[in-house]
């Protein structure tokens, strides 16, 4: 792999892994273009975006962590380890199942459109409920299990997923519920990440890796992700996710349209 194709690469998942459009689902579409990714390529660029997010939110995580003395604090903390937990074991049953994600153009269209409306409908709905900012139970095992159905389903997007199980659930602010799925996603992205890697080095799929390509997308993907996290947490503050419903609307049905011509395999 090229540094200028690696550099694309990160771009391209540091921009999309924590926007509501589907990092996975882009990643795919991108290697029709730009060739095959092995999974330790995978595994390296997604954790430059964690690493961002980790940056961003790094005060809320200390205050977190060391704020055991804060019932609130507690009981936040409590609700993010439930989520993960949740999170965690159903990963690893699906792993062990050796279920592997399909990489097909067309589900992964199909999913983007699909997510597009779920979304437009999901927030009307929201709107309608009272403003709440407190994290429940509920609200934690729903967060959870939808990190699963996410990585499952490559074109939903764990991002907007998590967020609008989040609203749904009893988590109706959304600058509320963005920093909950953001939080519960930092330690589960760090788990997976991890698990992977190191299954990789297991089997010896690092070996032959060009690490200096790695090390090009592992920066662009954390630079990317920084900036455009830092603008979806300001443009969430006055706006709706409705931009980005119809993006994924207009992104998957185009996708069809170019598979059905037979202009994508």
């Amino acid at each position: 792999m090229d540094f200028i194709n690696a550099a694309i690469l990160g771009i391209i998942e540091g921009i999309t892994e924590f926007l509501p459009i589907s990092s996975t689902g882009h990643l795919i579409i991108a290697e029709h273009w730009l060739g095959g990714r092995s999974e330790t390529f995978n595994v390296v660029i997604q954790a430059g975006a964690i690493l961002a997010v980790t940056l961003i939110y790094w005060r809320r995580i200390v205050s977190l962590l060391t704020g055991w003395n804060d019932p609130e604090a507690r009981a936040y903390l409590g609700k993010i380890l439930i989520a993960f937990g949740i999170t965690g074991v159903l990963g690893l049953i699906v792993k062990k199942l050796g279920f592997e994600l399909p990489t097909e153009i067309t589900p992964v269209a199909w999913a983007l459109v699909i997510g597009g409306f779920w979304m437009l409908a999901a927030e009307a709905f929201a709107a309608k409920l009272p403003d709440r900012t407190k994290v429940t139970l509920t609200v934690a095992i729903a967060v959870g299990l939808g990190q699963i159905v996410a990585g499952v389903f490559p074109g939903t997007s764990r991002s907007a997923t998590t967020i609008f199980v989040a609203m749904l659930f009893g988590l109706s602010n959304r600058a509320a519920a963005t920093e909950f799925a953001f939080l519960v996603g930092i330690p589960t992205m760090y788990a997976a990440s991890g698990y992977e890697l190191l299954s990789q080095f297991k089997d010896g799929g690092g070996i032959e890796e060009d690490w200096t390509a790695l090390g090009v997308a592992f920066v662009f993907s954390t630079i990317t992700a920084f900036i455009a996290v830092k603008w979806l947490l300001g443009f969430i503050q006055t706006h709706r996710f409705t931009a980005f419903a119809i993006y994924r609307i207009l992104f998957g049905g185009a996708l069809l349209a170019a598979a059905s011509a037979g202009f994508l395999a």
